[in-house]
């Protein structure tokens, strides 16, 4: 069966390695070879085995009839979509780790595969190398899923880990996570949180069927972060995680990407440097977790030759997936219910006034207090907050 990559970067490149690394036991398994034939890039790879295989214009590809399968790696909305839209209406089916795509265009993408008798598939767009995704969509097919909470982004993650274990400041952390490779030159995607919340609004999508726009959802990064917050929380035997999270309300779902303070109990509390893991509760399974390697080359393409292996297993068939173009609205934010920690110079006498019973956390930090709410509704703490002189950090816990 042939194959074809367009964008031959660092996931792009993965695919084939992995392909021809396991060529024999993926022929095995599917009773013949799968073959990439064709790579689209802009760029030349002398000495690399693909370079007699390159081709600069997608249609070279969308125009050949022996390909069966289409991977798109090269990340964006555009000139991603045009491209893939193409492979689709042409009869070739299509996976892709680009969760920009996805999260945008993924219920059109989605009923273009189905008219055309082809699938569309984006198990590495969420959880790099973790199964996430198919088993959503196929172990759990007979489940509500009410609740979805996830580490999902492996930068931010590796460098709340660094935080918390050495002291470390936040603009310290991120350049030792350039220098190494797990944080872009431009930062910008997974800091401010982005990255999650394109990847939280796919998975909220497909539970829901109805189309989330990934911007409806509320998202803080880790820029406010600091060594301080990382003393507050040790000191409340907690660590701070980046969280994902959406949950059903209602007829509709509730989701939110922002730093949570977790127990040490919590499931997702020992999940640190660059791993992933996501937490689902089903109404019959109750709580599961997916934990693994959620980026880098080799797992993501993991990911993307199982698409390719789904897919060649299906050639002739659209697998449905329940994902239509018609958005969903999302629950009021300001509903969803936390403890809030706060740290302040307001004295103990004006917080009192403001917060019922606050609990107060010696962190041995001088000048200012920090404190934990009780339980109160978003929109009553943005309130509550307001009336303080000054609010050095604010953080909710899980």
């Amino acid at each position: 069966m042939k194959a074809a990559v367009m964008g031959y970067g660092t996931i792009g490149s993965g695919v084939v390695t992995v392909l021809d690394t396991n060529r024999d036991v993926i022929a095995s398994r599917l009773g013949e070879p799968l073959e990439v034939t064709k790579v689209l890039d802009l760029r030349d790879f002398p000495g690399d085995p693909v370079e007699n295989k390159l081709v600069r214009d997608y249609q070279d590809i969308a125009n050949d009839p022996e390909i069966d399968i289409v991977v798109e790696t090269k990340g964006g909305v555009e000139p991603a979509f045009t491209f893939v839209k193409a492979m689709l209406e042409s009869g070739k089916h299509v996976c892709t780790s680009n969760k920009a795509l996805v999260a945008d265009k993924g219920a059109q993408l989605i009923r273009i595969a189905r008219e055309h008798n082809v699938n569309f598939m984006f198990e590495a767009s969420v959880g790099g190398g973790i199964p996430i995704i198919r088993p959503l969509l196929k172990c759990l097919a007979g489940d509500v899923i009410e609740g979805i909470y996830g580490i999902v982004n492996g930068t931010t993650n590796y460098m709340l880990t660094k935080m918390a274990n050495e002291g470390s400041d936040f603009d310290e952390v991120l350049k030792e996570a350039q220098d190494k490779g797990y944080a872009e030159k431009d930062p910008t995607a997974d800091i401010e949180g982005h990255d999650a919340q394109r990847k939280i609004a796919i998975l909220t999508s497909l539970v829901a069927g109805r189309q989330i726009d990934y911007q409806d959802i509320p998202t803080e990064g880790i820029t406010k972060i600091s060594a301080i917050d990382m003393k507050y929380a040790a000191a409340m035997k907690r660590v701070i995680k980046l969280v994902a999270a959406s949950k059903k309300t209602g007829d509709t779902y509730s989701a939110r990407v922002a730093p949570l303070m977790l127990p040490e109990g919590h499931p997702l509390y020992h999940v640190d440097d660059v791993f992933n893991a996501i937490m689902v509760h089903g109404n019959m399974l109750g709580d599961g977790m997916f934990y693994g390697s959620g980026a880098g080359s080799l797992p993501t393409a993991s990911a993307v030759v199982g698409d390719m292996v789904d897919m060649a297993r299906h050639v002739d068939k659209n697998i449905r997936l329940d994902w239509e173009e018609e958005k969903l609205i999302l629950a009021d934010p300001g509903d969803d219910s936390y403890r809030y920690f706060v740290r302040t110079s307001d004295t103990k006498s004006d917080i009192e006034k403001i917060f019922d019973s606050p609990e107060y956390i010696d962190a041995g930090v001088e000048g200012e207090t920090g404190f934990v709410t009780g339980e109160m509704k978003q929109s009553s703490f943005d309130e509550a907050a307001g009336k303080l002189i000054d609010v050095r950090s604010c953080i909710r816990l899980a």
